[in-house]
């Protein structure tokens, strides 16, 4: 079969968008300024389109697209580097950003990613065989971990995400574990960040930043260990 689906992204000018696929290694392989702004980037098997419109709005774009690969880990690793490499830190709020690598409850392995144009590439790696939710876990801890993290980088609904964590975090009569505080602080300064509310966000960072893992936790926590590390980078001056 010889047929191929390629996804056609909006943004406002070509320029911005075609700098940020650069630095993940693409390369553009058409650009044309009339009688539409229109331009092609590749890398390997993944091919974008996009068409420029002056009175696009990136930051009310809903347009995304999917991309499947068997090296989700080894692409956040290889376009984290080249975006610092070309932005001089890794981008994580505002556009363009990259999201966390997370282990998600509907079989994927995923990171998120938005370029200038607010066009958000979900890149995902199959980890198991049905793409329906699980059930919720167990737990309040685990199971505010399990909606926020949907709400976050299912839904985008930032304000749901707060709420739930803010419970879970306000919980007087019951502990989390130092991998699931570090988690949800995690999280809770990644959303307030993009949110603009900065002093909640250094606060859960300082909070973060203070827990002391033992070797086998860290397993655990390796994800939330890697994004808080480009948080704080984030936040310095």
């Amino acid at each position: 079969m010889s047929e191929k689906m390629i996804p056609i992204l909006p943004c406002r000018t070509l320029r911005p968008v075609l700098d940020f696929y650069a630095a993940l290694g693409f390369g553009t392989t058409f650009q044309q300024r009339s009688p539409n702004p229109y331009a092609v980037v590749q890398r390997g098997g993944i091919e974008l389109h996009f068409f420029g419109m002056k009175q696009y709005d990136p930051a009310g774009s809903y347009s995304t697209c999917l991309v499947a690969t068997e090296d989700v880990d080894g692409l956040h690793e290889e376009f984290r580097a080249g975006l610092k490499a070309a932005y001089g830190r890794v981008p994580v709020r505002g556009l363009p950003r990259i999201g966390p690598l997370k282990d998600m409850s509907y079989g994927v392995r995923q990171f998120l990613m938005t370029d200038p144009g607010g066009n958000c590439v979900r890149v995902v790696r199959r980890t198991g065989g049905s793409l329906h939710h699980r059930p919720a876990p167990e737990g309040a801890f685990a199971r505010a971990l399990h909606h926020a993290s949907l709400l976050v980088d299912s839904k985008e609904d930032l304000a749901g995400a707060v709420r739930v964590i803010d419970r879970a975090l306000g919980v007087e009569d019951e502990e989390p574990t130092r991998v699931q505080l570090l988690q949800l602080l995690v999280l809770r300064a990644d959303v307030a960040g993009r949110l603009g509310d900065e002093e909640t966000a250094a606060s859960a960072l300082a909070r973060a930043s203070g827990i002391r893992l033992v070797a086998e936790e860290r397993g655990p926590a390796r994800d939330a260990l890697v994004r808080l590390e480009e948080l704080r980078a984030a936040a310095r001056p």
